[in-house]
């Protein structure tokens, strides 16, 4: 079904921000009752996230135009809080240089298992200057589903960290941006 799918690519969060919002909120629809998945919690990250340098997304629509999934990045510098939360130092190569953070990533259940994600994630990347990008992802989401998800996408874990006291123990994952 992918193939009927339309891609935009977003550089201005006002553009997209309500569509994000509610792809967000179906996406993770079992997890809203966690502090860290709450509406507003995301709303708080992604305000941020969209002020952050070389914020892009790119959102999924359905034939009809409906938005049914997104993924989202912004390029982060050395010293970035992105890396002082790391429970050890992230190798240098991904810290100590401009590199890209994808920061969220979500297909609305009709949608998933059809290798949406991953065609957003490499829409994502497709233009991008930097050399490594890194995510963080929940270890158990999905049992391991979702690591294992972005392990076949060439990610391995570079680190661990806890962003917020809500939030679970998250394990960093990075790869070069343009693979082999």
């Amino acid at each position: 079904m992918t193939h009927s799918v339309i891609l935009k690519h977003h550089t201005d969060l006002d553009d997209v921000r309500e569509d994000l919002i509610k792809v967000y909120a179906s996406v993770r629809g079992d997890l809203l009752h966690l502090p860290n998945y709450q509406v507003e919690t995301f709303t708080e990250r992604l305000d941020r996230h969209g002020n952050d340098p070389g914020w892009e997304a790119v959102m999924a629509h359905a034939p009809d135009g409906e938005p049914i999934g997104y993924a989202y990045a912004n390029t982060v510098e050395p010293g970035n809080r992105w890396w002082t939360r790391m429970d050890a130092p992230a190798p240098a190569e991904y810290a100590g240089s401009t590199s890209l953070a994808i920061k969220e990533i979500g297909v609305v259940k009709p949608w998933r298992g059809q290798g949406l994600a991953q065609t957003m994630h490499d829409e994502l990347l497709r233009h991008r200057d930097e050399d490594y990008v890194s995510l963080l992802v929940n270890p158990a989401a999905g049992d391991g589903k979702v690591m294992r998800l972005y392990e076949g996408w060439g990610y391995v874990q570079i680190g661990s960290q806890q962003p917020s006291p809500d939030s679970p123990p998250l394990h960093c994952l990075g790869r070069l941006v343009k693979q082999p």
